[in-house]
């Protein structure tokens, strides 16, 4: 990663993985539909009300910070995206702390299914976009399911090497269900607000292999 020469505008893009194939078949293919906004390199603690030049100064110092080149990797870059909110807003909304959840051997018998049903302080969701990470580690099912188009409107962007075995689902919340594994398991579930863009993601756990189902059943 590296520094723009912020003296001039500079739009700095680079393509995806899944872009450049796009872009191999040909412009009606590759086509923008959506873009999201972030201020990654913004450090708003540097705006000074103090500043003995008066208000035009106030925020000299985080106008002349570099800005970052892009990078591919949504685990490092646009991770504080910019959302609408409405008039008058004082606070971020934020989704209620959600506990992680780890299955036993046991409920690979019952059938256990936790209910994952989130809310969203100072500005409700109507519905919330849930990403399961890795559908080979549990599944997921809509509970209550969300009316209307609705959609992310911070999207949220995996991996070449995940989007492939994740599962979407916009709803009001979902149910999560065990699914046997080779062995001990770990993945993510990431919640988004479709109104706000608030998101959180829990931790799933799931240490039911198809070996201790034998053994439960002896």
């Amino acid at each position: 990663m590296g520094f723009l020469n912020n003296t001039t505008v500079t739009v700095d893009a680079i393509l995806t993985k899944k872009g450049r194939e796009l872009l191999a078949q040909g412009t009606e293919a590759f086509n923008i539909t959506q873009f999201a906004l972030a201020d990654d390199e913004i450090d708003y603690n540097l705006f000074d009300v103090t500043h003995p030049n008066g208000s035009d100064f106030y925020g000299k110092v985080i106008e002349n910070m570099p800005l970052l080149e892009a990078i591919p990797d949504e685990n490092h870059v646009m991770r504080y995206k910019l959302v609408t909110l409405p008039k008058n807003s004082i606070r971020m909304p934020k989704i209620s702390e959600l506990a992680a959840i780890t299955f036993t051997t046991s409920d690979g018998l019952t059938n256990a299914s936790p209910l994952v049903e989130p809310t969203t302080s100072v500005i409700q969701d109507s519905s919330y976009t849930f990403i399961l990470h890795d559908k080979s580690v549990a599944d997921m099912k809509a509970e209550v399911v969300a009316g209307g188009d609705v959609g992310a409107s911070t999207p949220f962007f995996l991996g070449d090497d995940d989007a492939p075995n994740s599962k979407t689902i916009v709803a009001k919340s979902v149910r999560i269900s065990v699914v046997p594994v080779q062995k001990k398991a770990v993945t993510q579930l990431t919640i988004i607000g479709n109104d706000t863009g608030a998101a959180q993601s829990i931790t799933i756990t799931n240490p039911v292999t198809l070996a201790s189902l034998t053994t439960e059943n002896q």
